[in-house]
């Protein structure tokens, strides 16, 4: 029997389970309201107000997990010597690392503006703090061999680290739903020629939480005049003749450079020195983008920075090892899910005719085919019934959707909600035909309407999860879900596929895109 949920549903509007971090899902709604022009930068600007706050946060935390920490180990008593020559009170040396990690935060920029709302940059940062603080006690233990309480301090650094995380985390939340609202954002003038500076404004406007507002775009130099007024509502400032003048004109804090092959090298270096001691940043996109860190290498000859790109790899060591982890964690998790998973079966079986299981197949690695498992979500005659209601189709490309589906059952709509109709999965994944992270498997009638570059999808294992599931979900247009799922392919890390599982059980709890 056929479930044409998953027949008429394409890649990326089926699942419902979870860069580089992206900047979050961002719906037309959302791109369509208006960015606000308040200044980042200067002493009145929100990243210093902001910056204020988190410093007196970061300070409240930190003073809360030391004094917890020494209040668990030693009680009330604040005179708790440490042992050693001529070593302190316990209460001194809590207020020491207190005074050291607030610094150590300050020292490693964690609180700097241009990381805060997207990125790892930020919980690294404050990771290396607190790394920085335990070193430095282990390194004053040891040369003046006072013996510190090993429970005091795994309980003040490591577990404060994980603490100060977990704050940094909803502060995040908070700035992303500032920027929603068009709040917190840094104005930039975008340079480049008609093309790549139209997909730049495309990207930073959908990007909203990335915190940057295209207030202008300037052709570079050489361009010849145009007539056009703006490129995607943005007004355009024609040539760039005067960059400082350009940027001052629209308010704009920072120049961004892409696709920078269409200016020489001394143009571009003059670009920098003109904004030199203007209080105006240049950030520069180069022409080659979607490539991850790891797979970079700078190698600078007479000052010219040559990027080395390694080609990704779809075979190896990390393969064989992310196969063992997804085997793994896969039985541990058929083992937990066991008893929820007879029940969410009896459920479907009960609330309308039909099998349990809806079996389809799929196109896995390098477009072999297999059966993949779900939950079945529709009623037995999904498929008769599609005729009545195609030309409902809410999504783009070669997909189907539709918000309210009337042939999802009641147990259906809730699995759906829940991503738990994924579950089965789990057996696709010990089987060896799909890994816990990956794209989405695609039906063999998407695959052949693709092109080349989409194809490429299909050169490492589909995922139950994926980028673009933690990235906005059914949310996402299909554009935007491709270039995730290609990011993704030649990116992978068994350390990105963590993170994209813990995202995943945030992006099921908030049922973002779930539909």
């Amino acid at each position: 029997m056929t479930d044409l949920d998953d027949r008429v549903t394409s890649v990326r509007s089926e699942p419902r389970a979870a860069a580089p971090e992206q900047a979050g899902p961002i719906t037309a709604e959302l791109a369509l309201k208006p960015a606000s022009t308040e200044p980042m930068l200067g002493r009145h600007g929100w990243s210093a107000k902001y910056g204020r706050r988190l410093a007196g946060s970061d300070a409240f935390v930190v003073s809360f997990v030391l004094i917890g920490a020494h209040a668990v180990r030693f009680g009330p008593d604040l005179l708790e010597p440490v042992a050693g020559p001529s070593a302190p009170t316990y209460w001194f040396v809590t207020l020491a690392i207190g005074v050291l990690w607030i610094v150590a935060l300050h020292w490693t920029h964690s609180r700097e503006a241009r990381i805060l709302g997207h990125g790892p940059q930020e919980f690294i940062r404050v990771v290396r703090a607190g790394w920085l603080v335990f070193a430095s006690i282990a390194i004053f233990g040891f040369l003046t061999q006072w013996q510190l309480s090993r429970g005091y301090l795994l309980m003040a650094v490591p577990l404060g680290t994980l603490v100060l995380l977990g704050y940094r985390y909803l502060w995040r939340l908070w700035i992303h739903a500032q920027r929603d609202g068009g709040l917190l954002q840094a104005q930039v003038l975008v340079v480049g020629n008609e093309e790549t500076a139209s997909e730049m404004v495309r990207r930073l406007q959908r990007a909203r939480r990335a915190g940057y507002n295209v207030v202008g775009a300037c052709l570079p130099s050489h361009a010849a005049p145009t007539d056009r007024a703006e490129i995607r509502g943005v007004p355009l400032l024609g040539p760039l003749r005067d960059p400082v003048a350009q940027a001052r004109s629209v308010g704009a804090e920072f120049v961004v450079l892409c696709g920078n092959d269409d200016m020489s090298l001394a143009e571009s270096r003059r670009l920098g020195w003109s904004l030199e001691g203007q209080d105006i940043g240049l950030i520069v996109a180069p022409a080659i983008v979607d490539v991850a860190g790891p797979r970079m290498v700078m190698s600078p000859v007479e000052g010219l920075p040559l990027l080395h790109v390694d080609a990704p790899e779809f075979s190896g060591r990390k393969y064989f090892v992310k196969t063992v982890f997804d085997m793994i964690v896969s039985v541990a998790l058929l083992l937990v899910a066991a008893v929820p998973m007879a029940i969410i079966a009896l459920a479907v079986r009960l609330d309308s005719p039909g099998p349990v299981l809806f079996r389809q197949q799929r196109l896995g690695l390098d477009h072999a085919p297999f059966e993949m498992l779900k939950f079945r979500t529709m009623y037995a005659d999904a498929e008769q019934r599609f005729a009545d209601i195609a030309h409902l189709n809410e999504g783009d490309g070669a997909t189907f959707k539709m918000k309210d589906d009337p042939r999802i059952t009641r147990v259906g709509a809730m699995l759906r909600r829940l991503s738990l109709d994924e579950l089965p999965q789990l057996i696709n994944v010990i089987r060896g035909d799909m890994s816990l992270v990956g794209p989405r498997p695609p039906l063999s009638r998407e695959a052949d309407a693709w092109d080349a570059d989409v194809a490429r999808r299909q050169l490492v294992k589909p995922g139950i999860t994926g980028l673009w599931q933690v990235s906005g979900r059914s949310d996402l247009s299909w554009e935007e879900s491709v270039r995730l799922d290609l990011y993704y392919t030649e990116n992978w890390s068994l350390a990105g596929d963590l993170v994209i599982l813990f995202r995943t059980a945030f992006a099921v709890v908030a049922r973002r895109g779930a539909y």
